[in-house]
């Protein structure tokens, strides 16, 4: 019945904000989502280096939400927790980027891996080992895992931005805010967002099991990379290390796609 409640209320403040703008109607709708801000940035905090503080992501986070209230449009068949969630987090990587908290050497190094992976997988026509990899850009396989560690502050957020593009107004939005209103759907915006869906969907498809077992564990059942370590019995920072792998193989494959 509670549950029944809250639900009742949270339509009646929508129907109040949207139809009048009130403005404690939206103060409320705020509070009442703002947990989905908490759960955004525990989850992103986890592969970010330990400057930055998880009530920084918390604030940055905040904006996205209240952005998220504003642009919602209540005829459309999608939840507001998933449109919200993808506003966030698409704020905090924006704010993330802004600052520019990872050194030139490191984005480097990840172009470096990104090259070498789309060389290797030419010539051998599947995804390198480790082996490979180390050997080809000549370093131990020691060395080549313990850049992985350091290149993974720079990726963890890597595939939330494959799916975003910019609107007319140069902000960042998901392409699930692209998507048309059901009663007037533009077919090409349609076939592109398929296109890039089947595009990322295949590539997938194409990992190791397991980094493409820690992509699905991570991107699509929400689990932290240290649960996701839990499932696997392997330390946090392998799971970050073959999170980082499968990143950098579907950039720069779908870098090759896109260009």
């Amino acid at each position: 019945m509670e549950t029944n409640v809250k639900a009742i209320e949270l339509q009646d403040l929508w129907r109040k904000y949207k139809s009048s703008g009130d403005q404690r109607a939206r103060e409320r709708l705020v509070v009442a989502y703002s947990p989905l801000v908490k759960y955004v940035a525990g989850r992103m905090s986890s592969g970010l280096p330990a400057h930055v503080e998880e009530s920084d992501l918390i604030s940055y986070g905040l904006g996205g939400l209240i952005s998220a209230i504003e642009r919602f449009d209540l005829s459309r068949d999608i939840k507001f927790e998933t449109y919200a969630i993808t506003r966030i987090r698409g704020a905090v990587i924006d704010e993330l980027r802004t600052l520019d908290w990872v050194p030139r050497s490191v984005r480097a190094r990840a172009r470096e891996f990104e090259r070498v992976n789309s060389k290797l997988e030419a010539r051998l026509q599947r995804a390198p080992s480790d082996e490979e990899m180390a050997t080809e850009l000549e370093l131990s396989v020691e060395e080549f895992q313990e850049a992985l560690l350091q290149i993974s502050n720079s990726t963890i957020v890597a595939l939330d931005e494959l799916w975003n593009v910019s609107d007319s107004s140069g902000d960042s939005v998901s392409l699930l805010d692209t998507l048309p209103d059901r009663g007037a759907p533009d077919p090409q915006m349609l076939v592109d967002e398929s296109e890039l869906r089947d595009r990322i969907a295949d590539a997938i498809a194409a990992l190791p099991e397991r980094e493409k077992l820690v992509v699905a564990l991570y991107y699509y059942e929400n689990l932290t990379l240290r649960e996701i370590g839990e499932v696997l019995g392997v330390t946090e920072s392998r799971v970050s290390q073959l999170h980082t792998k499968a990143v950098l193989r579907l950039r720069s494959k779908l870098s090759e796609e896109l260009d």
